[in-house]
């Protein structure tokens, strides 16, 4: 189990540059918490930097003092902490439930869109998630003994210095549900966070909690001044895409009698849980949701598992899971459009080469009606795996050209050592600066040059 999920999640790791705002400036957070040796005080451009824990920062910094290349420094860490995750995962529900719902579950995670591309991305909602979940399922274990709600409440406390206060937030209902653990996992939680935040407290004074608290976590659940507001059903579709291909067996989970199991019970509302509190949320991202998907993926196995064997609605969603890799194709011509300009702008076109999975659906239907269940998930995440593959050899050569700033600034050489920015929107400003390895300033003057400007939504040097 292990080495394929490390073929899969680390394979060409460094094949794009950083993309977007936050790659580039956590990463840069972290190499300078790493040239710094200050492992306190996150700083960004040599100022202080409060919007996220440290968590994330570290991994870089330990990424950066092993010399790996700059992609690799930042994404690898968050990699081996997911495909680490994975290994946990299966073997706290090979206890808890059965081998077979153990396999099905992480095959599902596994290969889910959501999981897989925050396992690739150097941002800090993968440490967060992993973090929670392995959280959730030390304190919820039936098994559970006192030493083990002290590490789920370090685990815990680690969720935290990965993304602030949300974690504790997610993990509310869990302190009703534990009885005398609830000590001991406060406890772990404390003695794990608790030292950070005290000691960035003490060496930056109020500004830290002005900012860390105030405004990344009241402002950004309560008003829309970070830009990111979203309708209150966004999270639906988000997680149904997050799920994908998988996400045809959500229609398993109507079933009443699959909750006669207390379980699952407590699974569906934590699920729900987690939906509503990001839903009020004013501002809301895609990798808000990403702590819901180990539960979703768990429900999803007991479901699968719990239907009739000899359903042919079960084989059918199956079957749909799979033939839903028919659009990879379309989604790798659609990828560097969509991130640039944004989806809604992006052409569509339907790719057809995407029609060589509908043998493997037809594979993965057969196999389901003849009772080899495992067989038939592993089949699909197995092609989901495959699709992995071709996405990132025919998406990252565009991504890294028009998307990532990477391939602009080292093709120009020393033409850009000079430059100052005119009219660059920080999306493209904190990859420059990382890759510049400093702050690029603004142009002053009209007439000042080299300048790295826009055409045509492209980077240009003039």
């Amino acid at each position: 189990m292990i080495l394929p999920l490390l073929l899969l999640y680390l394979l060409h790791l460094g094949g794009v540059g950083f993309l977007g705002p936050d790659e580039p400036r956590y990463a840069s957070v972290g190499r300078e918490m790493a040239r710094s040796g200050d492992w306190i005080t996150p700083r960004l451009d040599s100022q202080p930097w409060f919007e996220k824990p440290p968590l994330t920062y570290w991994l870089t910094s330990l990424g950066q003092r092993a010399h790996l290349p700059d992609e690799w420094a930042a994404r690898l860490p968050e990699a081996l902490l997911s495909v680490a995750f994975l290994v946990f995962f299966y073997a706290i529900l090979a206890r808890e439930f059965s081998p077979r719902i153990a396999l099905t579950a992480s095959a599902i995670l596994a290969t889910t869109a959501g999981w897989m591309a925050y396992s690739f991305a150097a941002l800090t909602d993968l440490p967060m998630s992993a973090a929670l979940g392995a959280a959730m399922l030390l304190a919820l274990s039936g098994q559970s003994r006192g030493e083990h709600s002290i590490i789920a409440g370090g685990l815990l406390g680690l969720a935290i210095l990965g993304k602030g206060f949300v974690p504790a937030v997610l993990f509310l209902p869990v302190f009703f549900l534990v009885g005398s653990k609830r000590f001991r996992i406060l406890a772990g939680a404390v003695i794990v966070a608790a030292p950070w935040f005290i000691l960035c407290w003490l060496r930056n004074g109020g500004a830290f909690w002005d900012d860390f608290f105030w405004k990344q976590h009241v402002a950004r659940f309560l008003t829309p001044s970070l830009e990111h507001v979203q309708p209150f059903w966004y999270y639906l579709p988000v997680l149904l895409a997050g799920l994908f291909p998988w996400t045809p067996l959500t229609a398993l989970l109507t079933r009443r009698q699959f909750y006669a199991d207390v379980r699952m019970r407590l699974l569906g509302a934590w699920v729900l849980y987690g939906l509503l509190f990001f839903s009020i949320a004013r501002n809301k991202l895609p990798g808000y949701l990403l702590p819901l998907l180990p539960a979703a993926a768990i429900l999803l196995a007991a479901a699968w598992e719990s239907a009739p064997l000899k359903s042919p609605f079960k084989a059918f969603l199956l079957a749909s899971s799979a033939m839903l890799l028919v659009i990879l194709p379309t989604v790798a011509a659609l990828l560097p459009a969509a991130l640039l300009t944004g989806l809604s702008r992006a052409p569509i076109a339907f790719i057809p080469g995407g029609l060589i999975f509908l043998p493997v659906a037809l594979i993965v239907w057969w196999l389901a009606t003849k009772n080899h269940s495992e067989a038939a998930i592993l089949a699909v995440a197995l092609a989901a795996g495959l699709g992995v593959v071709y996405l990132k050899y025919t998406t990252f050569p565009a991504l890294d050209a028009v998307v990532s700033v990477r391939h602009f600034w080292r093709s120009q050489g020393d033409g850009v050592a000079d430059a100052c920015l005119e009219n660059i929107s920080r999306t493209w400003q904190y990859g420059l600066n990382y890759y510049a390895g400093r702050e690029v300033p603004n142009c002053t003057s009209a007439t000042q040059t080299p300048r790295i400007t826009m055409r045509n939504r492209q980077l240009s040097l003039e």
